[in-house]
């Protein structure tokens, strides 16, 4: 009895269906994936929803990467496309026409903008956003990256595009093919600042123009689709097509129409083309820069704003007040940022170019100083 047991154990059961080696390892895998989603009691439905997006993050993220200098290239030919236009179209035009004060001002203003968008959009691309130290060292962090398995000091995130951690990260720019960080924060923020009023100040100042532009070119549409004929009356249908003075009795007079050379049709569409792209990004860059504005009033970045929403949202359950350690005041978050120390540094640091440095390491935030409103101006 016992050998029949042994063998039965021994023995493999015919009924029972044998998976494939790959097929049984392709189901492992499966079900070793679907339990680590809740493997223990911190998981949540943002852990599992970041799961289940992580081959479009992927996808997005390498895209990013690849086409960041086509980003860049496009707004350099766009910006030249309507630089193109103000200096080989309307200038001429502004100085035969325009007296001799608004020349002035439309020389000065148009150029001391055109310097501020060049330079920071140039220190924005070329300036790094920082990074945390790659070796061990004495500086406090708050978490530690796991991608980089390094200390992530307070306000660092991890890029994904980038693949390194970031010093207050803000976000990844595709327009700048670069992070957006303690560095070079400020370039970010004043290039979008000079581009929304560079937009502004052509859509504006062209808007009569634009108006010209686009009725010369309908004027114009409705002459070259204008019949030869003259249609009279009087003397038969069939008169009314045939060609001016063919008829008994009837004299043609009419002032040809004015000449529409190629120059001047490149001319109004030129018109035509600045306004509606500066008048766009006008629109989208302002609500951008507005956004970031309200940021920096506020001590955050993007991702600081989402996070502090999530936890002020916590707090909220337990009856307490969330409180942003980095908000320093209104006037003071704007000091801190621009680099403002004393009064004539509002022109020198914030209205001329200025290639000065960030408060800070973007390693360490001295708190109590800050709070005690140092900057005094």
């Amino acid at each position: 009895m016992r050998l029949f047991l042994r063998c039965f154990r021994l023995c493999p059961r015919r009924g029972r269906l044998r998976l494939p080696r790959g097929l049984w390892d392709l189901w492992s895998y499966s079900r070793l994936v679907l339990r680590s989603l809740y493997f223990n009691t911190l998981t949540n439905s943002d852990v599992v929803m970041d799961s289940l997006f992580e081959p479009v993050f992927w996808i997005v993220d390498h895209l990013t990467r690849w086409f960041g200098m086509v980003f860049v290239c496009l707004v350099v030919v766009l910006t030249s496309s309507i630089l193109i236009i103000a200096y080989f179209c309307l200038l001429p035009m502004v100085l035969d026409t325009y007296p001799i004060a608004w020349i002035v001002w439309h020389i000065c203003y148009g150029h001391w903008n055109l310097v501020m968008i060049v330079f920071h959009y140039y220190k924005a691309t070329r300036t790094s956003p920082g990074h945390p130290p790659q070796v061990k060292s004495d500086i406090p962090a708050v978490s530690v990256c796991k991608k980089c398995i390094i200390p992530k000091p307070a306000r660092t995130h991890h890029c994904s595009i980038c693949n390194r951690c970031i010093l207050k990260m803000d976000h990844h720019c595709p327009w700048l093919n670069n992070c957006v960080g303690h560095f070079n924060h400020r370039y970010f923020f004043s290039f979008c600042l000079f581009m929304t009023l560079g937009c502004m100040y052509c859509s504006i100042s062209g808007r009569y123009l634009f108006l010209d532009a686009y009725r010369a070119i309908q004027r114009f549409k409705s002459l070259d689709v204008e019949p030869q004929g003259v249609p009279v009356t009087g003397v038969g249908w069939l008169l009314g097509v045939l060609p001016p003075g063919s008829a008994p009795g009837q004299s043609y007079y009419k002032t040809p129409p004015p000449p529409f050379t190629f120059k001047d049709r490149m001319f109004h569409k030129s018109v035509i083309y600045m306004w509606v792209l500066t008048s766009t990004v006008a629109l989208a860059l302002g609500g951008l820069t507005l956004w970031h504005a309200m940021l920096i009033s506020r001590g955050e970045t993007s991702i600081e704003r989402h996070i502090n929403n999530k936890e002020t949202r916590r707090l909220q359950k337990s009856g307490k007040a969330f409180k942003n350690p980095f908000n320093y005041g209104r006037l003071n978050n704007w000091k801190v940022f621009f680099g403002v120390e004393k009064r004539s540094h509002w022109l020198t640091r914030v209205l001329l170019p200025s290639s000065h440095p960030p408060y800070g390491d973007g390693l360490t935030w001295e708190l109590s100083l800050h709070r005690k409103d140092p900057i005094e101006v």
